[in-house]
């Protein structure tokens, strides 16, 4: 199988991921922080240094401010609905995936926000900004962005969205989960207050687990209330993180396997992750673009890493989900098609009627790889 669908899921993981996990099975099996015995404590530590890791990657100020969740999808609703209150206002981008679409739509819908949707202009920062500026009111609590589009990696100005967001004392929550891996997130120096991230797509890690990483100190009201083994006389949730937004028992294997790849990550070093990527991205762009039955979708802007390394296209000669199946069940390549749980960025982008087909390769994929799937395409 070519498997060009990693921005679902990264596949195949690295050995030492795989190892991480198995070993975390093997022998680090127990409850950290609910025992006072050996393994106990040992497994406490690992998770610990999980932390250390995670901090010092994303440039966290405190291993405490890193939170473990099940996905992403679970770190931005713990960030909406432990953050906003009632009556608060927020604005999203027309960009964003169902993650953050559909919980803000039900705290609207159930009375609770407003929202606004700012349009994305693809190659016009300024007017991307304006258009952010120009949705905020008076009762604006926070910006909710993603970092690059995941229908066809769009990189939104973040840094400077984050700067409008606090110049009106506004939150600003970073939706990583195209990003992280892949651009450079560094909480301190950019100052997001809120990023969330999975683990399973390029950082590497296997699936359910993922980060919600809190900066400048912020309050998020807890979204799941249990046992966390610290403080347990008490009714109320722990006052201090990580433990008053990590109850019940913590996935050990994938926090340790989630260490590994970002520990992956590290080794191979994002910039040269990006430039290997991209440049297959590039070359398949550059050998298909004058061709009149494929229409690629969103590459109008011609800067330099404005892109994270995906390409969406249409084709005139079928619909996009039955050119996925085709080059699926007839030449065992695996891509995405359809409307990738994005109608906001389909409805932007005028392709919600059809979807698009999305490629997008790893660290692993080679070149080889790409020439087969062009060849491919040119055929069909």
């Amino acid at each position: 199988m070519i498997y060009l669908d990693n921005s679902a899921t990264t596949y195949p993981k690295p050995s030492q991921v795989i190892r991480a996990v198995q070993n975390a099975v093997k022998n680090y099996g127990f409850n950290p922080g609910r025992g006072g015995y050996r393994q106990s404590i040992q497994t406490a530590q690992k998770v610990y240094e999980a932390r250390e890791t995670i901090a010092s990657f994303f440039h966290v100020s405190s291993p405490e401010f890193v939170i473990f969740t099940p996905g992403c999808t679970q770190s931005l609703n713990m960030v909406f609905k432990g953050v906003l209150k009632h009556d608060d206002h927020v604005v999203i981008s027309s960009l964003e995936h169902n993650a953050v679409y559909r919980p803000i739509y039900q705290l609207s819908k159930m009375g609770e926000i407003t929202f606004d949707i700012a349009d994305v202009v693809i190659g016009d920062d300024e007017a991307t900004i304006s258009n952010f500026r120009n949705a905020i009111n008076r009762r604006t609590k926070m910006i909710i962005c993603t970092h690059a589009s995941n229908v066809i990696g769009y990189r939104l100005p973040t840094e400077r969205l984050c700067a409008l967001a606090h110049s009106y004392d506004i939150l600003f929550c970073l939706d990583a989960a195209q990003s992280a891996g892949v651009f450079s997130i560094d909480m301190m120096n950019d100052g997001y207050d809120f990023v969330c991230c999975p683990g399973h797509k390029y950082l590497y890690g296997p699936m359910g687990i993922g980060l919600l990483l809190i900066g400048n100190d912020n309050t998020v009201e807890p979204l799941v209330a249990g046992g966390t083994g610290s403080v347990s006389s008490q009714p109320d949730m722990p006052d201090f993180y990580p433990d008053r937004l990590e109850s019940g028992t913590q996935n050990i294997a994938g926090i340790l396997g989630l260490r590994a790849g970002v520990e992956f990550v590290k080794q191979q070093g994002i910039q040269e992750i990006y430039r290997k990527e991209s440049r297959l991205i590039d070359y398949l762009y550059r050998s298909l673009k004058s061709s009149d039955m494929l229409h690629f979708i969103g590459r109008e802007d011609e800067r330099s890493n404005v892109y994270a390394p995906v390409l969406a296209f249409t084709a005139d000669s079928m619909d996009s989900e039955t050119l996925s199946q085709r080059l699926s069940e007839q030449y065992h390549i695996a891509v995405r098609g359809g409307l990738h749980c994005a109608p906001l960025a389909h409805t932007a982008l005028h392709t919600i009627d059809r979807g698009v087909v999305r490629l997008s390769p790893s660290v692993f994929t080679s070149t080889n790889e790409i020439n087969i799937l062009q060849s491919i395409l040119k055929r069909l």
